[in-house]
C-alpha cells in the first residue's frame, strides 16, 4: 500500500493544471540533471523510474532525445512505455517517431542501450494496462480524461 505522501503525488499529477505545466517543465529538468550527471540520474525518477528515450524523428529523420517515466520488466530487457502526454488530447511525438521507426535507444541508468519497440494491442496492451495501472494509479485519470487510447509500447533491449 503507497503511503500518504506518494497518494499526494499521484491526486496532484493527475489533476489538469499539472497536466498543463509539466509537460514544459519536467523534461526540461530531466535533461539539465541527466546532462550534469553524465547519464545517470533523471530528477523524475525520485517518483517513477525513468528513461532518456533517443528516437529517430518520422519526419525529419534526426534524432529526438526524450525523457520518459518507464516501467521496468522482469529479467532487466524490456520495459513499458506510455504514450499518456500527461493527460493531454494529442498523442506525444515520441509515440509517432516509434510507430515509423522502432529502432531506438535509451539512456537506463547511466547506459547507452539499443532497443526496439512495439506497440502493444489487444489482449497484450489490456494485460499492460491492468500492471501500469497497480505500478502508477495516475494513468487511469489520464485515459479518462482523454478520447484517444493512450499508447503502451514495450522496448526490448536488441544485442
Amino acid at each position: 500500500m503507497a503511503g500518504p505522501g506518494v497518494r499526494m503525488v499521484w491526486r496532484v499529477s493527475s489533476t489538469r493544471a499539472f497536466a498543463k505545466v509539466a509537460p514544459h517543465v519536467i523534461p526540461a529538468l530531466d535533461r539539465a540533471v541527466h546532462r550534469l550527471t553524465r547519464g545517470r540520474h533523471l530528477l523524475s525518477t525520485r517518483l517513477l523510474p525513468g528513461v532518456i528515450l533517443t528516437s529517430t524523428g518520422a519526419r525529419s529523420g534526426a534524432p529526438r532525445r526524450t525523457p520518459l517515466a518507464c516501467m521496468p520488466e522482469e529479467g532487466g530487457a524490456s520495459w513499458l512505455l506510455v504514450g499518456s502526454n500527461f493527460g493531454r488530447t494529442g498523442h506525444p511525438a515520441w509515440t509517432h517517431n516509434l510507430l515509423a521507426r522502432p529502432d531506438a535507444s535509451i539512456s537506463w541508468q547511466g547506459r547507452d542501450i539499443p532497443v526496439t519497440a512495439r506497440l502493444l494491442t489487444g489482449a497484450e496492451r489490456a494485460a499492460a494496462w491492468t500492471v501500469l495501472l497497480r505500478f502508477w494509479p495516475p494513468y487511469a485519470t489520464y485515459q479518462a480524461r482523454v478520447a484517444r487510447e493512450i499508447r503502451l509500447f514495450r522496448i526490448t533491449a536488441t544485442p
